[in-house]
């Protein structure tokens, strides 16, 4: 039985996610966990490094384009197994996000989806500025 759809999904960016770092890196990575997951489409590991284009409204009415992409060259000879979340940096810098803000994602329909973001206050940061090993992705309960 194929389980549900997850419906919206919340991530406390890092700096690494924002650029704060300078560091190259290739999208925000997408952790391995079948109900995060469930929100993307499935790529498969039939050919290598499968991708799709979402296209994302924020609410202001504007559409970003964000790559969704399995790097599975684990499957082909390389090293990588992993899943990121492209093509983001315009709507970052767009949206003068950073360390500890949120970005949430919801799924209003099959082909609708929404992109919203939250501006933390250093209060609700948490230490944001503590490098944290972990997922900063949750599942948004609606």
């Amino acid at each position: 039985m194929e389980q549900p759809r997850t419906q919206a999904i919340s991530k406390i960016l890092s700096a690494n996610d924002t650029g704060e770092t300078r560091a190259h890196q290739a999208g925000i990575l997408v952790p391995k966990n079948d109900k995060i997951l469930s929100f993307f489409p499935n790529l498969g590991k039939e050919v290598k490094n499968p991708r799709t284009v979402l296209i994302f409204e924020d609410i202001a009415g504007e559409q970003w384009k964000f790559n969704f992409i399995y790097y599975n060259g684990k499957f082909f000879g390389g090293t990588r197994n992993e899943y990121r979340l492209t093509g983001m940096t315009a709507f970052i810098k767009r949206n003068n996000l950073r360390t500890g803000d949120k970005i949430t994602f919801h799924r209003l329909s099959d082909d609708k989806l929404l992109v919203k973001h939250q501006r933390m206050s250093e209060t609700t940061k948490d230490n944001s500025s503590i490098l944290k090993l972990g997922n900063n992705w949750k599942v948004v309960n609606l």
